[in-house]
């Protein structure tokens, strides 16, 4: 169970597959996230029509309607907002610079940043983090599907 104190939140950096970002959407809201934010080419549950995806909620399985989501055009205002409000900005992304991801500790107030399949986290967004969590690989892939990374960082900080 969640901590009532502890809040939570992801911002998803261009997403390119609607599968994915419909499944970052299930695993966070089983891990008690309380808000998603797509950037750019994030699908989101509705289409431009305002009108439910039915591809998105086929592997959300309804847990956009229990998790706050919001569109944002441009990521500045939020990471800034968020740092404000005490905020602790984490990327989730491979980098010279990352600690092991079961480093991290829940703190009350965590923004996590997960990157597209391709290019991963973009750099203005990782030069904005205050950290860089990696989740280390031991087999010959470089990299795990985000929305299976996202499952991961969000339940090591349990």
């Amino acid at each position: 169970m969640r901590k009532a104190s502890r809040d939570i939140r992801l911002l998803l950096d261009d997403i390119r597959s609607v599968h994915n970002a419909g499944s970052i959407f299930r695993t966070a809201e089983c891990a008690g996230v309380s808000m998603i934010y797509c950037f750019g080419t994030t699908p989101m549950p509705l289409d431009r029509f305002g009108q439910k995806r039915k591809d998105f909620a086929k592997v959300s399985l309804g847990a956009e309607d229990l998790v706050g989501w919001e569109h944002v055009a441009d990521w500045k205002p939020l990471i800034k907002r968020l740092k404000k409000e005490g905020f602790k900005i984490i990327a989730v992304e491979q980098s010279t610079k990352s600690v092991d991801h079961r480093r991290l500790r829940s703190d009350s107030k965590m923004l996590l940043i997960l990157g597209n399949e391709v290019d991963g986290v973009s750099k203005p967004l990782l030069d904005s983090s205050d950290l860089i969590a990696e989740i280390p690989i031991h087999g010959k892939k470089e990299s795990l599907n985000v929305s299976v990374a996202a499952g991961v960082a969000l339940f090591s900080i349990q």
